[in-house]
């Protein structure tokens, strides 16, 4: 398939259960940040198809990530994960340019459906 993810999320468990999740779809995971620093970092280094990124992080959280990402890639595909469940984050996150939510604990297919869903794949 040849699709190249970041993971950005501050928990470790969170990043091996989505890295085990993506490898097994056929997903090539290209980097995993621990917060909203190294997200950005990571993203201008690699340029990854598909960013899945958490909101509550430390240093720098999801949502400033995301605006910095977007400044300097307007076309970059950012799918937002977060436990919140909160209401006004999420539509906060999808009018900043976030292609999609994920709500945590994330069901596999809902991952994976989300991806190609951004990517406009089968």
């Amino acid at each position: 398939m040849g699709i190249n993810i970041l993971i950005a999320d501050d928990l470790q468990f969170i990043k091996l259960v989505l890295r085990d999740l993506l490898e097994k779809a056929g997903f090539r995971v290209v980097g995993e940040a621990s917060n909203g620093e190294e997200a950005v970092e990571l993203f201008q280094d690699k340029r990854p198809d598909v960013v899945l990124m958490d909101i509550t992080m430390p240093k720098m959280d999801g949502l400033t990530a995301l605006k910095k990402i977007l400044k300097t890639d307007p076309g970059a595909n950012i799918i937002m994960c977060s436990a919140l469940g909160q209401q006004t984050l999420i539509v906060q996150a999808l009018q900043m340019g976030a292609k999609d939510f994920i709500v945590k604990p994330f069901q596999p297919e809902r991952v994976i459906n989300s991806i190609k869903k951004t990517l406009d794949i089968e």
